[in-house]
């Protein structure tokens, strides 16, 4: 008798069929602590336990991107699996028998104006294959080709596809890019934001998942395809709704720079969108020259001692202090190159970043300032206007350049602001690390603050350290330079 059956319900959810015993053992394996959950209202306020649980005991479904681990999980515990209804569950994915490398180089050699690297004829091969994958590419690795490439694919079958990205400047460049790649983008895409009518008679709808995710289902039952771009997002219970109502869609890929590092981060885009597969490095791309080399200058204000019982008291403190914000003024200034100075907080302190270096600066140098409120339009001025000039300076906040702003001609990059998170660390390292005409190096200075009371560091110094882990595990090149700020 077979422990375990599974039938494919749509393409979102297998049904595993089993005794009550291997259910909760199936349950068990596919539950994890969901990373900073003691923080989190509904947790404080004891309505959820701080788990996540991808295997539903009460119906039996598991996402279809996690079949293989299901597989793997079922031959370590010596369970027999039955797949039901399916010809194509004797293995973990159906292949695509139609694809092979040599075509795959072929075609996108002949789709584009650029000349593919063989890391990503590698990827798209493997993504066309199998039909699901997680791409994992560093920032500035071509993931824009690659997306093309397959979204070309498709097209040219008249498959409908849907391709989602995190924000408008986003839709733009992608749509931009299509055309730099030869393609009349104009006639088969079709773009949705904010202001932009939400229809989906195009072969090809570039959108935000913002514009889109209260879209009744009927929107969504028409497409073949579904790509994710900046999948790492795709966590949040609006893209996980999207992806959900896609349930006839079969072919998904996502892609993404970097993960969070955390194991519950990566499974559930695996059971969104596919095994992940890692594309290239960024080490290896900066040894093979495809990007610049970086120099990373961890810049370390050492205050006098201050005790701060919370972290927020310290922000204030931080983003506040007059003499930093100078400190991050004169060295914007100071530098050689087009400059990005990335900060958290518009109003307490990108605006008086921008005020101290605009009212410095030079009347003929171009400094811009770009945060949430500035449209799409208006964001892609900046980045086209960045790209032929050689000395201006942006003042942005991480969410709008952090991810996905493509500009090559960009020489430096100040972190203004502290920040722990992995994803935005390497995602904004990866602004400044595409190569130009004029450009072989580029120089990262992160702004870190000591203002250890005692023998207890503060918030933003163990933040420091998270960066340094990042760094290490990068293999970057860095230094640490102490800077006396004390008064």
């Amino acid at each position: 008798m077979t422990d375990i059956k599974i039938r494919k319900k749509n393409e979102v959810y297998l049904t595993v069929t089993a005794d009550p015993h291997i259910q909760h053992e199936l349950s068990d394996y596919f539950t994890f602590d969901v990373p900073g959950a003691k923080f989190m209202p509904q947790y404080r306020s004891k309505y959820w336990d701080g788990k996540i649980r991808l295997f539903s005991i009460a119906t039996g479904e598991i996402y279809v991107g996690l079949l293989d681990k299901v597989i793997s999980w079922a031959k370590k515990s010596n369970y027999s699996i039955e797949f039901e209804n399916n010809k194509f569950y004797g293995t973990p994915f159906e292949e695509n028998e139609h694809v092979s490398h040599e075509g795959i180089k072929d075609y996108m050699t002949r789709i584009s104006k650029h000349k593919p690297r063989d890391y990503q004829i590698d990827a798209v091969y493997d993504a066309l294959r199998y039909n699901r994958k997680l791409l994992i590419s560093p920032t500035a690795s071509g993931k824009s080709l690659m997306i093309y490439s397959i979204v070309r694919y498709f097209a040219e079958r008249d498959q409908k596809i849907l391709l989602v990205v995190p924000t408008t400047s986003l839709v733009e460049q992608m749509f931009k890019d299509f055309q730099d790649y030869g393609w009349n983008a104009e006639d088969f895409c079709h773009r949705i934001y904010s202001g932009r009518e939400k229809t989906n008679e195009h072969p090809v709808v570039i959108t935000t998942w913002q514009s889109i995710y209260k879209l009744p289902r009927t929107f969504y039952e028409h497409f073949d395809v579904v790509i994710g771009d900046e999948a790492h997002q795709f966590k949040s219970k609006s893209l996980i709704g999207i992806m959900s109502k896609l349930d006839n869609t079969k072919y998904r890929f996502g892609f993404t720079g970097t993960l969070d590092g955390s194991q519950t981060h990566k499974w559930v885009l695996e059971g969104l969108f596919g095994p992940s597969y890692k594309v290239t490095q960024t080490k290896e791309l900066i040894e093979k020259g495809h990007l610049s080399k970086l120099q990373i200058k961890v810049l370390l204000l050492k205050h006098s001692e201050h005790q701060f019982n919370e972290y927020e008291e310290e922000i204030q403190y931080i983003i506040g202090h007059e003499k930093r914000n100078k400190f991050i003024k004169n060295l914007a200034l100071d530098l050689k190159g087009n400059t990005l100075v990335l900060f958290n907080r518009v109003e307490t302190h990108g605006v008086p970043i921008y005020n101290l270096i605009n009212n410095s600066a030079s009347k003929d140098r171009k400094i811009f300032f770009v945060y949430g409120g500035v449209d799409a339009e208006e964001r892609e001025k900046v980045r086209e206007i960045t790209e032929k000039e050689n000395n201006t300076i942006i003042v942005a906040s991480y969410g709008t350049f952090s991810t996905g702003v493509n500009i090559k001609n960009l020489h430096n990059v100040i972190f203004a602001s502290p920040s722990k998170s992995r994803i935005r660390n390497l995602q904004s390292i990866g602004r400044v690390l595409r190569k130009g005409d004029n450009k072989s190096k580029a120089i990262l200075y992160d702004i870190a603050d000591d203002i250890t009371y005692r023998s207890k560091k503060n918030y933003t110094l163990n933040h420091l350290i998270e960066r340094i882990k990042i760094y290490n595990e990068e293999n970057f090149n860095y230094e640490v330079l102490q800077i006396n700020f004390k008064e």
